[in-house]
């Protein structure tokens, strides 16, 4: 962890990592590309300015924890991985292939992953055990972070979860939510509409912090808030772009569930400045 933000870097790093995910995706012929490329700036700050981690001992006690509930973006997790040295980046080209560690959906064992996910709904829940455990653990100072799909809560066990941090105070969850609209079938508007969505967590007893989720100042801020935030949970509902950084996957639900042909990954990586 960093507690000073070096946004220039961040923001190139971003870029990189973005175009790091389609060539993964292209190459794997299949995979998550809008979502992936949504949440690159929430991954990559946690890691780089908020989560006490070591990716040379992965396995760390006073680790704190990062929960990937919305496991089809985890190419945007295995890049941000790969880019902090938890394994060699020549790994990534490896995604969704045949006896690798990288599938489709994060697969326990790989080194800095906390847990199998992509079961959607179930992420919470997960992080709420680690919070919980933490606490009996007495290790008063471990974090527990979730990063959350917008559509993923149109899951009932997201709102029983959400209950059950708030009626034990769990003050050392941090969870995420990637607001960016659409889901598999289009906008959240139209298949399930989940606003007022800041006034939901709120009813259940979460403090919230409402943000730009592209903002690299904006997501530490809320971050640093999150750990100074006593007797309750904490969400950050953070504001995103499906698809972010290019034009032509940018707010489009086809992208949800497909990965760039060649001829796309070029005009995508033109745009990246590659």
């Amino acid at each position: 962890m960093n507690s000073k933000i070096d946004t220039k870097t961040l923001e190139k790093t971003a870029k990189d990592i973005r175009a790091q995910i389609l060539k993964m995706l292209s190459n794997a012929g299949s995979g998550h590309t809008g979502g992936s490329l949504s949440c690159v700036e929430i991954i990559l700050s946690l890691y780089a300015c908020a989560l006490r981690h070591d990716p040379k001992n992965p396995k760390l006690a006073a680790r704190d924890r990062f929960v990937l509930s919305k496991g089809h973006a985890c190419p945007a997790l295995y890049a941000v991985l790969a880019h902090f040295g938890y394994f060699p980046k020549t790994e990534l080209m490896k995604l969704r292939k045949l006896g690798s560690s990288l599938q489709g959906h994060p697969q326990f064992g790989l080194p800095g992953l906390e847990a199998s996910t992509g079961s959607l709904g179930m992420g919470l829940s997960i992080a709420n055990g680690m919070a919980l455990a933490a606490r009996m653990d007495k290790k008063n100072d471990v974090k527990i972070y979730c990063l959350m799909g917008d559509g993923e809560t149109n899951e009932g066990q997201v709102w029983e979860a959400a209950m059950t941090a708030s009626h034990y105070k769990l003050d050392n969850i941090c969870a995420i939510i990637d607001f960016n609209k659409l889901q598999i079938d289009g906008f959240l508007c139209d298949v399930k509409n989940v606003e007022p969505i800041k006034e939901k967590w709120q009813s259940f007893g979460w403090e919230v912090f409402e943000v730009n989720g592209h903002d690299f100042k904006a997501l530490t801020d809320a971050y640093n808030k999150a750990k100074t935030t006593k007797g309750k949970p904490s969400l950050i509902l953070a504001h995103t772009v499906k698809g972010k950084g290019v034009s032509f996957i940018e707010n489009k639900a086809q992208w949800h569930g497909i990965a760039p042909k060649p001829d796309e990954l070029e005009r995508a990586l033109k745009e990246l400045g590659e």
